[in-house]
């Protein structure tokens, strides 16, 4: 929920001309990385893990070169995090055992979990990068560890 909460961070700070800009053919908008996340973790989480129906049109999420908002980028997004963590949450020690097929993967359920907070990891970290280059700004995600109290010296 961190990771999603900064990337919905990021979004706020952008505007659509942000959101949908691509610096090359080779490179994705923060808006395609977003529909990638959502995507992802509904494919993954929702429909292999929880057992929704898997609705996901992968190619799409790449394709997209606007014609999303922000406010629903921010709300799928969101919506898609929570269920994910609901499910997640309700799986049992055996059922994280079990075996499960998704993408022509053969894995445990806790190696999908795995899977799934790794991918959002490394694209949350793309969208916060891109975001630092349009605004020229700190996200202030770290801000709190200059407060004096967190200061430690390392041996």
């Amino acid at each position: 929920m961190q990771l999603a909460g900064r990337v919905d961070a990021c979004l706020e700070r952008l505007d659509d001309g942000q959101i949908w800009d691509r610096g090359s053919e080779a490179e994705n908008a923060v808006g395609n990385l977003v529909l990638h996340l959502e995507g992802n973790v509904r494919q993954w989480a929702l429909s292999a893990v929880g057992g929704a129906p898997d609705i996901r049109d992968r190619d799409a999420e790449f394709q997209a070169e606007g014609g999303v908002s922000k406010p629903e980028l921010r709300t799928r997004l969101a919506g898609t995090v929570a269920a994910a963590a609901k499910v997640i949450a309700g799986l049992s020690v055996d059922r994280l055992e079990e075996r499960i097929r998704v993408q022509g993967y053969d894995l445990s359920v806790l190696e999908a979990v795995y899977q799934v907070v790794d991918h959002f990891a490394g694209h949350a970290g793309q969208i916060q990068l891109l975001t630092k280059q349009y605004t020229k700004q700190d996200l202030g995600f770290y801000a709190h560890l200059s407060n004096p109290i967190h200061a430690e010296k390392t041996p």
